[in-house]
């Protein structure tokens, strides 16, 4: 198919450098011969972009958060997209769906949706009241009439079907195979061992819990690759336990810095609290980055991770997220050797199933059925 007659582009909030799901999905989508544009904001503290194969354009905003930033990207995103020349745009997340359906169906354009998770069901909107019903109108009216929709998770895709009356396919934030070799525990020597969370740094991540059950653990580390809005606060709980041997705060890395820290670790922590459905039905990046990496985690006992236990047995289901039990749960792992080469083997047969090497598929085989509906020149055969 010519890329001059198949041009996607994807919207999102993110300032790009750190979003490895839209790397993941830019860069298969244009692999698959489409013509991508990637569109972002800058942030004050944003990284420099690094070139890909596809486009990236960040807007910059006077508002970086809050009802004020919204309504602004919303109308920068607005007016760029009513001039861009594309087939399809894609809305990441509800918070570009307003704009991207807009100006899309006034320029007699295909939309589709990419929920990276349950908007109105994170922590910082379920439990305000107006803003939740905002986001629930906003949603209701827009995702119905989207071309497609698509999200992390069959957890979530079962309940956004059942939500909005519209089938969501499944297209989870997979790692590429890395085919990693490495060490079992009982050969690796380095001490301490590295226990590593990676993500951004908000309430309901249990880094509280995480750090405070370094305080029950020997010779390991608690290492966090990271930014966000609680950093000072964890970090003077650090000072406040007197962890500064045993707690590092890495900052934002970019992603090929992180796969390599992430192969370092002897651990991993995925551990969500249950602040709101989107957590609940959470299937976060990080556990098919420490799958890739052969790397065993302890993972929060709901229901994407208890799915994938039951199928692979890679890590450990923490059903209380207290910092003894999770103590407990490192001390295990750590301890065990026998276990723990287990769950590491199971990793790596694990890692060759569960990639974006298998998953862009499901993607790619999205966007065809798209331009097979809206282009009736295009035929099956330009595809392939």
């Amino acid at each position: 198919m010519a890329k001059h007659n198949s041009h996607i582009t994807l919207c999102a909030t993110s300032d790009l450098v750190t979003d490895q799901r839209m790397m993941r999905i830019c860069q298969a989508l244009h692999d698959a011969d489409f013509e991508v544009e990637l569109i972002g904001r800058i942030l004050p503290n944003s990284l420099p972009l690094v070139p890909q194969s596809y486009k990236q354009t960040r807007l910059s905003c006077f508002f970086h958060k809050g009802k004020f930033f919204y309504v602004e990207y919303a109308i920068r995103l607005f007016i760029k997209l009513l001039y861009q020349k594309t087939n399809v745009v894609n809305a990441v997340d509800l918070d570009t769906i307003a704009p991207v359906w807009i100006a899309a169906r006034l320029r007699g354009r295909a939309c589709t949706y990419d929920a990276h998770e349950y908007f109105t069901e994170v922590p910082e909107v379920v439990h305000r009241r107006f803003t939740k019903f905002v986001w629930e109108r906003i949603a209701t009216f827009f995702i119905p009439r989207m071309d497609a929709c698509y999200t992390v998770g069959a957890a979530l895709a079962n309940v956004f079907s059942t939500r909005y009356g519209v089938p969501f396919a499944t297209v989870r934030n997979m790692a590429t195979f890395k085919n990693v070799k490495k060490s079992s525990l009982s050969a690796n020597i380095e001490i301490p061992r590295i226990i590593l969370y990676q993500g951004v740094l908000n309430v309901g991540r249990g880094l509280e819990a995480s750090i405070a059950a370094m305080q029950h653990t020997q010779n390991a580390e608690l290492w966090i690759a990271g930014d966000g809005d609680i950093r000072d606060s964890l970090q003077a709980q650090v000072v406040a336990m007197q962890l500064q041997d045993c707690v590092k705060f890495l900052g934002k890395l970019r992603p090929d810095a992180l796969q390599a820290l992430t192969q370092k670790a002897s651990l991993g922590l995925n551990l969500l609290e249950n602040l709101g459905l989107s957590y609940y039905y959470s299937l976060a990046n990080k556990t098919f980055d420490y799958i890739q990496a052969g790397v065993p985690a302890i993972h929060a006992q709901f229901p994407e991770y208890q799915v994938l236990n039951q199928q692979y047995n890679i890590g450990i289901l923490l059903a209380e997220l207290q910092p003894k039990p999770l103590a407990n749960a490192i001390n295990q792992l750590l301890n065990d050797d026998e276990l723990y080469n287990t769950l590491q083997q199971n990793c790596f047969a694990a890692a060759q199933v569960l990639s974006w090497d298998n998953e862009k598929e499901v993607l790619i085989s999205i966007y065809k059925k798209i331009f097979l509906n809206i282009n009736p020149s295009v035929t099956r055969l330009d595809f392939d």
